[in-house]
């Protein structure tokens, strides 16, 4: 298998998906901008999107790969009773967690927002969208799991295009209540859950060549579901550290006004780069990461680490500069239309270049969490994504009253990047870690190329800074046109010092 090029399929997808998040968003930021439906939907979303990525990226592979492939090496039936046992017990835990939520939504609404208590408008508007929305959970938690089956497979094209379903009905939900003069929020909250139960049957048709289900209605824990289960709470908080640190932003930002909507469509610019640098890459290389364990083979084990650590530092190096230098041309650009006032691009671009800062390290933890996961153990990196969310909440808690909002995404590259050092200096003790020489080499090439792409950047940003200003209508297309070309200067620079090239990416 190619590293580069299983991560390019998943990534194209992705970024896919992305764009049309990215469509999706600029037509809520019109229509709603950062209003109270705007941070009432954003909370009703938030929850259960916050699963779906837990799920979807990362989470449930890394528990899940493991065992289904150790399953597989012992029998195809034994294989597919493991697989059985977990989805129907799956389907069990999930439909109580759902019935439990609808029942005592406003209890959750209080937690995960508790600044819209003291607006009651607020805080009902959010309970009711949180009742029509949080069904998905259930839908896009199953999805997850076959899209663990196509992954195990070494099959990524459906998982990652799977999410294009959601943007695409939330976008149509969103044009419907122009069209016919109904409720915005409402009619997104709406598509949220339907686009859950289309992407499922799309996923159960896709995945009839490697399994068929067979559900049973009983919670059948034999050994190997028993461990997995074991590992799948723990990976929860593991893989899905930085989903939980936006959450726990989420709550203390909702009491700032706006706050929760500033972070939100913050969230959705460095989560492009995040899909392709960690996200893509931690889903592809685990199951060959896994295989390798298996074996014993130190050799695979090692040029595998090596080649997910560079792939996933190529692309986000270059954008970590590009969020940190560029942010508030690309928060303009992007959402400064209609309803999204100027204030508003500048509070978004703040937020997104401290982001910024923290763009490898988010990446990076997917990476480095894989190197325990592959191994079976779920333990130490939950562990560290205990400290690394406890070291977010006291920086975010302590400066809040002096900084305001701004101080959540200072804290969760903080946190992250501390997060990132303990893995490596884990890793390093039980000699887990494998890594050569030249991938420092081959860092100090992709940092020089970042440079040189951000001197070309911003001498254009200066060039072009009357079409790229907030009342200018075509800015979006400018900055596209601006960063495609030095994004393509990067590869090319990264070609020519021979970091860039497909052949360097083989796992065998």
């Amino acid at each position: 298998m190619n590293l580069l090029s299983s991560a390019t399929v998943f990534s194209f997808f992705t970024l896919i998906s992305r764009i049309l998040g990215y469509l999706r968003d600029i037509l809520i930021a019109i229509f709603l901008g950062a209003s109270i439906f705007a941070d009432a939907f954003f909370v009703a979303f938030r929850i259960p999107n916050t699963f779906r990525r837990l799920f979807a990226e990362g989470t449930f592979n890394a528990a899940f790969i493991p065992s289904y492939t150790s399953a597989k090496v012992e029998g195809k039936k034994k294989g597919k009773k493991f697989a059985n046992d977990v989805l129907s017990s799956l389907l069990i835990i999930l439909l109580f967690l759902v019935t439990l939520a609808e029942i005592f939504t406003p209890y959750l609404i209080y937690i995960i927002a508790p600044g819209f208590f003291e607006d009651q408008v607020k805080f009902n508007l959010a309970v009711e969208l949180t009742r029509i929305t949080f069904p998905f959970l259930l839908f896009v938690s199953l999805s997850s799991f076959f899209s663990g089956i196509l992954n195990s497979n070494n099959k990524f094209a459906a998982a990652a295009a799977a999410p294009i379903i959601l943007n695409v009905i939330l976008i149509i939900s969103l044009i419907f209540s122009f069209v016919h003069g109904l409720d915005y929020a409402k009619q997104l909250s709406y598509g949220v859950t339907m686009a859950g139960i289309i992407q499922l049957i799309f996923l159960i048709f896709v995945t009839k060549k490697f399994y068929k289900p067979a559900l049973h209605f009983g919670l059948r824990f034999s050994s190997k579901v028993k461990f997995f289960f074991k590992k799948l709470l723990p990976s929860i908080l593991s893989s899905g550290v930085t989903q939980i640190n936006i959450l726990v932003g989420t709550i203390i930002a909702s009491f700032q006004s706006g706050a929760v909507s500033y972070l939100y469509y913050a969230d959705r610019v460095y989560q492009i780069n995040l899909a392709i640098a960690g996200i893509a890459v931690g889903t592809v290389s685990l199951p060959v990461l896994s295989k390798a364990f298996k074996m014993k083979n130190l050799k695979a084990i090692s040029n595998i680490q090596n080649k997910s650590f560079e792939l996933s530092l190529l692309f986000s190096i270059p954008a970590s500069f590009g969020l940190i230098f560029a942010s508030d041309e690309i928060v303009n650009a992007l959402f400064g239309y209609g309803s999204f006032s100027l204030n508003d691009v500048e509070m978004t671009a703040a937020a997104l270049k401290f982001f910024g800062y923290g763009v490898p390290a988010f990446a990076l933890i997917k990476i480095l969490s894989n190197f325990f996961f592959a191994r079976d153990n779920t333990k130490t990196p939950f562990y560290i994504s205990v400290l690394i969310v406890f070291l977010n909440i006291l920086i975010s808690i302590s400066f809040f009253n002096e900084i305001g909002f701004i101080i959540i995404p200072i804290a969760t590259s903080i946190s992250t990047w501390v997060g990132v050092f303990i893995y490596i200096y884990l890793l390093n003790i039980k000699k887990i870690l494998l890594l050569k020489n030249q991938l420092m080499i081959n860092f100090i090439k992709m940092l020089f190329s970042s440079i040189i792409m951000m001197s070309i950047l911003l001498f254009f940003l200066d060039k072009f800074t009357n079409y790229l200003d907030y009342n200018y209508s075509y800015k979006a297309v400018y900055l596209i046109l601006i960063v495609s070309f030095v994004g393509m200067l990067y590869l090319l620079s990264c070609y020519l010092l021979g970091i860039f090239k497909l052949k360097n990416y083989k796992t065998n």
